[in-house]
């Protein structure tokens, strides 16, 4: 396979370009890029470094930047090396400034100004951080959502990918023998959602995780037939609390979070009245 480079130019972050590319480059299998990320590029000085890197690393170039002086640099040297480069806002924006009747704002990193969505985030991520693993169970109905599942089924990192998204999400492990906490079982205020895996790859994960961390993997913890047992004992009691239930066997962290905020936007739609 020939070596792929892939520059990634912005004013702000990068994150923006970077997601994009990532989830494009997700649909080419047999393609692996090595990405160049160039984050906070607002001058022609600090252009004219990105550029100098393209001698030795030619390739594919995505870019946002709003800056005309800085863009029209880059798009130049990009054509005299006849490297393709990509603008990935472009469309987006003038669709945008087309539909409103108004002029696109050329404010490098405008979407990340301290605002009220910015500090909303911080509070969540602080929430969630504090009511990670069971902590602080008493005082589940300041969150917005609760994931609740046996070991191992990505309850960390969904809540904190939700958090991310502005939302104060807490989380409780299901452990063999250990009641639900009455205050989890009679929360009304979050949505509680059970999260759940094929036993299978559950166990496979879980001896993985034994082997990490230099363990014996042949235990309950590992053993398929109790893994299959803590499942379905899992799934009976997310039907009978009316719990709704997202399998994270098949899906990403992205993809299980997408369905999570799908199923707490529906909910308070509902609590307001407006049709789900």
């Amino acid at each position: 396979m020939s070596e792929l480079h892939i520059h990634l130019v912005s004013d702000a972050t990068g994150e923006t370009v970077a997601s994009i590319v990532r989830a494009c480059l997700a649909q080419f299998e047999t393609v692996q890029p090595t990405l160049h990320t160039w984050g906070l590029v607002r001058t022609v000085g600090q252009i004219e470094r990105v550029i100098a890197d393209f001698a030795d690393r030619p390739g594919l170039v995505f870019f946002t930047l709003v800056d005309s002086e800085v863009r029209r640099r880059l798009e130049e040297a990009c054509r005299l090396r006849s490297m393709p480069c990509v603008s990935v806002l472009d469309p987006v924006m003038a669709s945008l400034s087309t539909y409103l009747g108004s002029p696109v704002a050329a404010a490098p990193g405008r979407q990340y100004q301290l605002d009220a969505e910015y500090f909303r985030r911080i509070d969540a991520m602080q929430f969630t951080l504090a009511h990670d693993d069971g902590q602080l169970i008493e005082l589940v109905e300041e969150a917005d959502v609760v994931l609740v599942g046996v070991s191992r089924t990505s309850k960390t990192p969904t809540s904190m990918y939700l958090a991310n998204r502005g939302l104060k999400c807490a989380n409780y492990p299901l452990v063999p023998g250990v009641p639900l906490p009455p205050e989890l079982e009679n929360a009304t205020s979050p949505l509680v959602v059970g999260l759940t895996k094929d036993p299978k790859s559950l166990s496979d994960i879980r001896r993985a995780r034994l082997r990490l961390l230099n363990q014996t993997e042949e235990t309950d913890y590992a053993q398929f037939e109790r893994v299959r047992e803590e499942v379905q004992q899992a799934r009976r009691l997310f039907t009978r609390l009316g719990w709704p239930v997202v399998d994270v066997t098949r899906r990403s962290i992205e993809e299980a979070s997408a369905t999570i905020i799908q199923l707490y936007d529906q909910r308070r739609g509902t609590v307001e009245g407006v049709a789900p």
